[in-house]
């Protein structure tokens, strides 16, 4: 499976304020250029803090993507991704709407009446670890069920699990004209963070768009391990 990490951030590194209330970092040329890495994707993956705190619903913005895919042979709109614990995803979100099949990535932890009620809510529950989402174990899954291109879309937590479990391939990063601050505003890579070996990125293009830029990177290793 080919992974791309996709996210945008201020100049300081946050994606969001120490509330984790939603800022708009870019603009209409990087929400073209989000919706274009979006359609090559078989799959779209957030944490379930995304899920609540925002209530995405993760398809495509222009219409010509989806009649594309569907001339391929492909889906409308990618599928949608949720590392979901505990199952905290609401029976009521806009991700688990009939748009485009949407899978649950949850740990052993939850019980099945849980299990049965966000199935029933329109979710394909896979459980991949035993008291936490095993990530790789989860893309696993996702592979047997026809996943090849994932794009992760965030938040910090479920980036910086990706990059731990060593599934990420690609990493685009649109960087704002602006500061947010707050030592507990989230970034784009939180969890608890590398100390000895650390992700080997080699910078591939740098993008300008709105008023900022896009850098893209490919990611080679964890350096040291």
């Amino acid at each position: 499976m080919h992974v791309v990490v996709n996210a945008a951030q201020s100049v300081d590194g946050k994606l969001a304020t120490r509330r984790r209330e939603q800022l708009r970092i870019s603009g209409p040329e990087d929400f073209d250029r989000v919706d274009r890495v979006r359609a090559a994707a078989d799959a779209i993956l957030v944490g379930v803090g995304t899920v609540l705190a925002d209530d995405p619903h993760l398809t495509l913005d222009e219409e010509d993507r989806r009649v594309e895919r569907l001339r391929n042979g492909r889906p409308g709109d990618p599928a949608r991704v949720v590392v979901d614990s505990t199952g905290r995803t609401s029976t009521d979100a806009r991700i688990l709407d009939d748009a485009a099949t949407t899978y649950l990535l949850v740990s052993a932890t939850i019980d099945r009446e849980r299990r049965e009620a966000l199935a029933d809510a329109g979710a394909e529950v896979i459980v991949a670890g035993e008291e936490r989402v095993d990530v790789a174990a989860g893309l696993d899954a996702l592979a047997d069920r026809g996943v090849d291109r994932l794009m992760v879309e965030g938040g910090g937590e479920v980036i910086f699990s990706c990059f731990e479990a060593g599934v990420v391939d690609e990493l685009h990063v649109y960087v704002g004209s602006v500061v947010i601050g707050g030592r507990d505003a989230p970034t784009l890579a939180d969890g608890t963070g590398f100390t000895e070996a650390f992700p080997d990125l080699t910078l591939g293009d740098v993008e300008r768009l709105d008023d900022g830029v896009v850098l893209s990177y490919e990611v080679d290793d964890v350096e040291g391990s």
